[in-house]
């Protein structure tokens, strides 16, 4: 098994000795003759096991292997003492050492021993990839951009994520509320249990009711086994409630027991079910003025929105527009087959200029289109240009709300557009647009697109 052992001896014939056996072993091994050096070492190598004598002229051995393991959690420790005193051995286990052996008379046991402390640590440390691997993938570093809003709000899910706080996400569809949820999830001591997500208004109120709190067999038709329900699933978790306005009244008062007692009733059920579980909600509707309407309970709102977090649209935060579209492009072209993705100047500016009303999700879409309709030229990077958008975007008909378009330019503008669609044919172009071909022809002459 690979791995790297620092040893750390003033013994210089011991500690070659020592390093000699294991290298037969195969492993990389390093050396120190005090406490000193070897902390220097284990700065700048990726060190998977110490093998540390106690008695080292600078430091005690024992209280070396806790600095360690404060400084390296994943790093193993194995402690040599010359004597095999109980008390060493006690203490060493105690400030984390993997164990102790006796100099010289446990050279049975030291192939073994190093075996499975090797074992042990790259264990963790896999377990460390998986974990930074899970954070790059659903934790804050996955939410692109530098913009004020932006960033603001991440600042305020970081803050709440190392908290127990139920969370409202708030702001228009296709902003990230998901991302976030996830994001605080990954941030927070529940990062070790599971993250369940449900759209409320995507299933009736039956069925609703069924997926988050379960049922009993026999409690309806068709139930014919026992289900738990998200919220038993998501014990020791995170339940992400997406479009939460959208929740019958009658599964709001449930919800609201969940939240004040931390139990609930599975369908068919008498006992409550006790459940330790964090609840993230999203909606992109206004919950207060819900409240007024009678469509939302008051109460609950009070309880979901101890700590609110308002999504920026995609609008609010144009400078992000260009960085995330090229993330986008990026990560489609890899799908796609296609490699060296670049966007015109012309390209971005569209993009920017565009009004968003479907936000992140909409730019999602509209980049991936482009770059299976892009053409790989002979050689050089494919580019994305205008051309590859919705037309609605090539005419800008949808920019952003500081620049206005009078009534003849639109109208100009749709002419084009119906042009563009009857190829070119002016006839059943007068006659989409409604007017007669003369006034069709009077228009394109005045707009100078007579030729069209």
């Amino acid at each position: 098994m690979s791995a790297t052992i620092l040893l750390i001896d003033d013994e210089p014939r011991l500690r070659q000795l020592l390093a000699r056996i294991l290298q037969l072993e195969g492993y990389t091994i390093l050396e120190a003759e005090n406490a000193r050096a070897g902390l220097k070492i284990l700065e700048r190598e990726d060190i998977q096991l110490v093998i540390s004598d106690v008695k080292l002229p600078d430091k005690n051995g024992i209280e070396l292997s806790a600095q360690i393991k404060e400084l390296y959690p994943a790093t193993e420790i194995i402690v040599l003492t010359a004597y095999g005193t109980i008390s060493d051995g006690v203490r060493a286990i105690k400030n984390g050492a993997f164990d102790y052996i006796t100099k010289g008379d446990d050279n049975d046991r030291i192939i073994p021993l190093v075996s499975r402390a090797v074992e042990k640590a790259n264990l963790q440390f896999r377990i460390k990839q998986l974990e930074q691997q899970v954070s790059q993938r659903y934790g804050f570093d996955r939410i692109i951009g530098q913009s004020k809003p932006i960033q603001q709000a991440i600042e305020l899910a970081r803050k709440v994520a190392v908290t127990d706080t139920t969370v409202l996400l708030t702001g228009e569809t296709g902003t990230g509320k998901e991302v976030f949820a996830q994001a605080i999830h990954q941030a927070s001591p529940r990062r070790v249990g599971p993250f369940v997500a449900i759209n409320c208004g995507a299933l009736g109120k039956d069925i609703l009711e069924s997926e988050l709190f379960g049922h009993r067999s026999g409690a309806f038709t068709g139930a014919n086994r026992d289900q738990k329900g998200l919220f038993a699933e998501a014990n020791k978790g995170t339940i992400f409630l997406d479009e939460i306005g959208e929740m019958p009244l009658d599964l709001q008062a449930k919800l609201l027991r969940v939240l004040e007692t931390h139990e609930f009733l599975r369908v068919g059920d008498t006992k409550p079910t006790k459940t330790d579980v964090r609840v993230i909600a999203a909606t992109n509707r206004g919950l207060e003025q819900e409240t007024n309407t009678g469509r939302f309970r008051l109460d609950l709102y009070y309880r979901l929105s101890v700590f609110q977090i308002e999504l920026p649209t995609l609008r609010d935060r144009r400078d992000d527009i260009p960085t995330l579209a090229d993330q986008f492009a990026q990560q489609e072209a890899s799908k796609v087959g296609k490699r060296d993705i670049r966007l015109s100047p012309a390209f971005v500016q569209k993009l920017k200029n565009h009004f968003w009303k479907g936000n992140i999700r909409e730019l999602k879409n509209v980049i991936e289109r482009a770059v299976i309709l892009a053409d790989a030229p002979s050689n050089g990077p494919i580019e994305l240009t205008p051309d590859l958008l919705p037309y609605e975007m090539q005419e800008g008909l949808l920019l952003n709300n500081s620049v206005t378009l009078d009534l003849a330019t639109l109208e100009q503008q749709h002419i084009r557009r119906v042009l563009r669609q009857t190829d070119g044919n002016k006839t059943e172009t007068a006659r989409l647009l409604g007017i007669g071909l003369t006034t069709l022809y009077r228009k394109l002459q005045e707009a100078g697109i007579a030729d069209s």
